[in-house]
């Protein structure tokens, strides 16, 4: 590989940014709270598109715009789900859980959250929580080091190995110095990035194969179904897709960005852009798998890479219709996917391991300054196990990242929309949802019941466990005193 390589020079240009800005945020970070949760300080833009970003991973450059050009438009229901989760889970939960986590100890992660809101002085409802973060979150880890490492392998002509610690050592870089304000703010950059990626893309696509008329007629030429949103589809299977967005209201990383906003105030702004953001960037997503389709049907002799491997639809029309240099930063888009969501990954199990276990039961009178540390220890320890994960990136773990998505979703994703919006769950109500969530969606999977997305009836089962295990107690005055206080907070801030 040529050191003159202009894609070679403008990731090595954007990696040096990425743990330049983990710098910078290093000297804004006093405490705890600063290194896990940025003292709560991030304003409607950082929230909006840090939440964006986390979300979004290789998926939305390599596996939707091959998904879209291997099937057409069917495959777009995905898209729409995701949608309708995130607008339901920046309009019910952002605000309220911001509001909810201050009046409940301040608590700075979601198992300190659940232990605080539901008085569990058992530590139980903080450990099972704990727990089911770290499981899950190490094997998203190690997914997202195969994603780097295949990009890597596949831009450079690298070694797998070489290319599996390449693709990890900005991000721990910068993750392990600057904590949460290092994650946000690059996930600021990287958001900006990716949607500039996808919005000049389809654009240079659809130029290249003659306007709109032309590339449809060329769409359709090449298979008419490919216009079909209901082509090889099923009512279930439909279903299925559309509920991947229920996984919002549960995931720790993005219930993370709403924790840490300034203030409730600066919710509705980041929900404005959050949505704008996500909505284009999808479009342009589905777009480039689409408008690939024309271009590869009238280009044949370069469509072997594609043909081989769809997931490269993105990597390969960049490579073909732009300057190297350009794209260089368009490929730098696909590791900002993978950089963002892995960084915030990475901090979140840093956060349940510093603060639920260490804090919690290990050393109750640790200083803010060693406190930071373990965090920054954390860090490296979750990293150097999903490194070992993923130097095998045939090993079976990697296929449970899967129903990871599903397993959040359903185990946390009914408890926390649940908590923030009915005074009268109590903390068995709240045990009984994470355990019937997650217990359902791995029974689900393994038996693949009716070929439904094992999140709906996970998501179901585990609202009704709240609901009535609740009704079987009582929640404490305190409860409902701090939960009145914080709903009356909410309404007049938001």
């Amino acid at each position: 590989m040529s050191a003159s390589n202009p894609t070679l020079i403008t990731f090595v240009i954007y990696i040096a940014a990425m743990v330049l800005i983990g710098f910078m945020a290093y000297r804004s970070t006093n405490n705890l709270s600063d290194y896990i949760l940025g003292g709560r300080s991030l304003g409607s833009v950082v929230t909006a598109l840090s939440a964006g970003a986390s979300d979004m991973s290789g998926w939305l450059l390599m596996g939707l715009p091959g998904a879209i050009y291997m099937s057409g438009l069917s495959e777009s229901w995905i898209a729409i789900g995701l949608i309708v989760g995130a607008y339901l889970n920046w309009l019910f939960v952002a605000g309220r859980l911001r509001v909810q986590t201050e009046h409940n100890g301040d608590a700075l992660t979601l198992p300190d959250y659940f232990a605080s809101r539901f008085e569990d002085k058992s530590g139980l409802l903080r450990i099972i929580s704990a727990v089911v973060i770290l499981v899950f979150f190490t094997i998203y880890c190690a997914s997202g080091i195969v994603a780097g490492a295949r990009l890597f392998e596949s831009t450079f002509g690298m070694s797998y190995e070489t290319a599996l610690w390449a693709g990890a050592a900005a991000t721990i870089a910068y993750t392990f110095v600057g904590g949460f304000l290092a994650v946000s703010w690059t996930d600021t950059v990287q958001a900006t990035l990716m949607i500039f990626a996808l919005l000049l893309t389809p654009i240079i696509v659809l130029l290249a194969t003659g306007g709109v008329d032309t590339t449809f007629l060329a769409i359709e030429a090449q298979d008419p179904s490919n216009f079909d949103m209901l082509k090889n589809t099923t009512f279930i299977g439909i279903i299925s897709l559309m509920g991947w967005g229920l996984g919002y209201f549960g995931q720790p990383h993005i219930l993370a960005r709403f924790m840490a906003a300034d203030s409730v105030k600066s919710i509705a702004n980041a929900r404005r852009i959050s949505m704008t953001w996500m909505i284009l960037c999808l479009g342009g997503t589905v777009a480039v798998g689409f408008f690939g389709i024309a271009y590869f049907s009238a280009h044949p002799e370069v469509a072997g890479p594609v043909t081989e491997n769809h997931e490269r639809v993105f990597i390969e029309l960049a490579k073909l219709l732009f300057n190297p240099w350009i794209a260089g930063v368009l490929l730098s888009a696909i590791l900002a996917a993978v950089m963002s969501t892995l960084s915030c990954q990475l901090l979140v199990c840093s956060s349940a391991l510093t603060e639920d276990f260490y804090k919690t039961f290990l050393r109750k009178s640790a200083s803010q300054v060693e406190l930071v540390w373990v965090g920054r220890a954390m860090v490296l320890l979750v990293a150097l196990i999903a490194i070992a994960m993923a130097a095998n990136p045939d090993n079976r773990v990697l296929g449970l990242v899967s129903y990871a998505w599903a397993g959040f979703g359903a185990a946390f994703g009914p408890v926390v929309l649940i908590s923030v919006i009915w005074k009268k769950m109590t903390r068995d109500g709240a045990l009984a949802g994470i355990l019937v969530g997650a217990i359902t969606v791995i029974v689900w999977k393994h038996f693949e019941l009716l070929g439904l997305y094992e999140i709906i009836p996970g998501f179901i089962f585990a609202s009704l466990a709240i609901y009535f295990v609740s009704l079987m107690g009582q929640p404490s005055a305190g409860m409902v005193q701090r939960f009145e206080a914080a709903e009356k907070d909410f309404h007049l801030n938001k």
